[in-house]
């Protein structure tokens, strides 16, 4: 399996697209579309991965691979998460519960956040939670006092920011200064925090957490950043004369989404940091600290592909006398907004038929009233695409349900999970029922 590439292992093409060995028609016949399909061997295959090489480099000193639940969750996912034997990073109240709902052990779960509500944290104390990661000052004294109220002493990490500034978009980078996730190094309000935290009886500072971003493709910048949290564990043991003995260094392992293109591997990742951080253990005379990692896209992009039916096509005259044949699908920026939020690429194939005709200039669109609603800006598809065919998009595993919305009252897609051709529905289509649901 290469972990590298952007489609599922069981992803074949014949005279149609297969998932598992069930064509993209007989999904789309079953299930209708728009339609989330995801391959569930490849998913846990991913998992097992991640916590194999983090095993592999650091040995007794690995600690937990967290799956990153904001790139995809729902039940049967969490029990995916939960049989693969890896931890379950959560951000909400709603999606603690809905780990909760399936008996995810609560002591492999971390809670993550910039804003937790005081609801949110009661009810991470009250269950048991493994570790809150805390954001703010103000969250150093909630959480401290609800544990205090708890009669409970709360497993801690903080957040910090490592002044990394991540090869990736804007709006996925988080550990630059001026940004709002965590405390700042450079700035001092980390060490701040490290003092704030152990005023509180009721907190057991574990270690340290950084995350540097998203779809991040080199090593470089978490290099960096584990040098950094390492100088500052360092400062800890010296000025307190005992260690940390944890350190998160978070997820944004980029993954491939378009041909030719190669994501991080996870051997290849984890042994550099472990190269690292091991040096910089030694170079500071350190114990080497329990290792934890946060891999969601990772794990769940590549597994899930989007089927849609093309509904109209449309030429439209460029300059310079070229054309441009727009296809108009029945999803788009409520199932993927990556491309409108932050100019994602995806690929895209025609996926219930073999075509020999030439290709033309296309433009992949969605149904919404926005003229920004689009899935694919350029790519070549042949000329004989009508209504009524099915456009498949690979890698869409990650943030694409899970940011899915309600734009213009269009219900959102199913999930089927797929495996050894056999294809059930995990989470059911919205019905029109449910978005009149909350309307009183």
């Amino acid at each position: 399996m290469n972990l590298s590439e952007p489609y599922s292992k069981n992803s074949t093409f014949d005279q149609e697209l297969k998932i598992a060995g069930i064509s993209a028609r007989d999904l789309a016949a079953q299930f209708g579309t728009p339609l989330f399909v995801i391959d569930q061997e490849d998913f846990m295959l991913r998992a097992a991965a991640w916590r194999e090489a983090l095993t592999f480099h650091f040995g007794a000193q690995a600690g937990q691979v967290y799956y990153a639940g904001k790139s995809f969750l729902n039940r049967e996912v969490a029990r995916w998460v939960d049989a693969s034997g890896i931890g379950l990073d959560v951000c909400s109240g709603g999606e603690m519960a809905v780990a909760a709902s399936v008996g995810f052990p609560a002591e492999r779960m971390e809670l993550h956040g910039n804003n937790k509500s005081e609801s949110e944290i009661q009810s991470a104390i009250a269950s048991g939670i493994g570790t809150i990661v805390m954001d703010s000052f103000h969250e150093i004294e909630r959480v401290a006092k609800f544990a205090q109220e708890s009669g409970k002493i709360q497993r801690v990490y903080l957040r910090l920011t490592a002044g990394v500034e991540a090869h990736t978009h804007e709006f996925i980078s988080t550990a630059h200064e001026d940004q709002k996730f965590g405390f700042s190094i450079a700035s001092g309000s980390a060490w701040r925090a490290v003092e704030a935290t152990l005023s509180h009886a009721s907190l057991n500072l574990v270690g340290f957490h950084s995350h540097i971003g998203s779809q991040i493709l080199i090593n470089d910048g978490f290099e960096m950043a584990a040098t950094r949290l390492i100088e500052l564990l360092a400062k800890y043991r010296d000025h307190f004369d005992r260690e940390l003995p944890e350190l998160d260094l978070g997820g944004g392992y980029g993954i491939a989404y378009l041909p030719g293109e190669s994501g991080l591997i996870p051997t290849e990742v984890i042994g550099a940091i472990a190269s690292v951080v091991k040096s910089e253990c030694a170079k500071h005379n350190l114990h080497l600290p329990k290792i934890s990692i946060e891999p969601g896209r990772h794990i769940v992009g590549p597994t899930t592909t989007t089927i849609y039916e093309v509904g109209t096509t449309k030429s439209v005259e460029l300059e310079r006398g070229e054309t441009r044949r727009y296809l108009s699908i029945d999803g788009g920026m409520s199932d993927n907004i990556r491309p409108s939020l932050y100019g994602a690429e995806y690929t895209a194939l025609l996926a219930n038929r073999l075509s020999h005709e030439p290709t033309v200039n296309s433009r992949i669109v969605g149904k919404h009233c926005e003229t920004g609603d689009i899935v694919i800006r350029e790519i070549d598809l042949p000329q004989d695409i009508a209504p009524g065919d099915l456009i498949a998009v690979p890698v869409t595993g990650a943030y694409g349900r899970s940011m899915a919305s309600n734009y213009n009252h269009i219900p959102r897609p199913a999930v089927v999970a797929v495996r050894d051709g056999q294809a059930r529905l995990i989470t059911r289509r919205e019905s029109i029922n449910d978005l009149l649901a909350l309307d009183i």
